[in-house]
């Protein structure tokens, strides 16, 4: 009897350790060099991103372009408004810590992409969402990661600015009214690239060893 051939490609040992190296180079990118991406390229990582797994193959992440000019503004002038809210939250000590972590993505780095999430969509037939219906919301997030490892293979940084008001930035971009903000993230090429995080560089915070898989007996 015949068997059919195994259709699964086979990963090497160099292929995986790659892999890893790709984890590990995957970092939150705070500074950008301003020069473009190639807009095939660009439009390839979007699409890569939709290869992310999802709840009942519903696909609710909803990927927008943000190019332009004055919508950027609006985005950096809610950015100021939000980060000034939160360093007068902090204690002295902390705030001037917090102060020292510029994030100049927002004025340089030359793609802006802002995430949402349909969280209730029609694709899928609710499959997997009945008791726990956030499920669409992680999914999205699963192409948010999927897109920052594949722009980490293309050479490229990704920085998830999160110190941002949902319903401001849903309006300055003129989403969907049904769609929940996510992510807006800035794109490309690090200015200063590097294998470790820079909150671990600075000082801010360091990995902590016992963050492991956890084993139930």
């Amino acid at each position: 009897m015949m068997t059919e051939p195994d259709p699964r490609p086979a990963f090497s040992d160099d292929f995986r350790a790659q892999l890893d190296r790709l984890f590990v180079w995957r970092r939150d990118v705070r500074h950008f060099r301003t020069d473009p991406v190639d807009p095939a390229v660009l439009d390839g990582l979007l699409a890569t991103a939709c290869l992310a797994p999802s709840v009942g193959l519903s696909e609710p992440w909803r990927f927008m372009r943000v190019d332009s000019p004055a919508r950027r503004a609006a985005v950096r002038a809610e950015f100021a408004r939000c980060n000034a809210d939160a360093l007068a939250a902090r204690t002295e000590e902390d705030a001037a810590r917090y102060a020292t972590l510029k994030l100049a993505g927002l004025d340089r780095a030359p793609h802006h992409v802002a995430v949402f999430c349909d969280a209730d969509p029609a694709q899928g037939r609710g499959l997997g969402r009945l008791t726990m219906p956030q499920t669409t919301v992680w999914s999205a997030v699963m192409a948010v990661h999927t897109f920052w490892l594949a722009a980490t293979a293309a050479g490229l940084g990704v920085g998830w600015v999160s110190i941002l008001d949902p319903q401001q930035i849903a309006r300055i971009v003129d989403a969907d009214p049904r769609w929940t903000f996510l992510a807006y993230l800035c794109v490309g090429y690090a200015q200063d690239p590097s294998d470790s995080p820079e909150l671990e560089r600075r000082g801010w915070e360091r990995r902590d060893p016992a963050r492991r898989a956890w084993i139930v007996r």
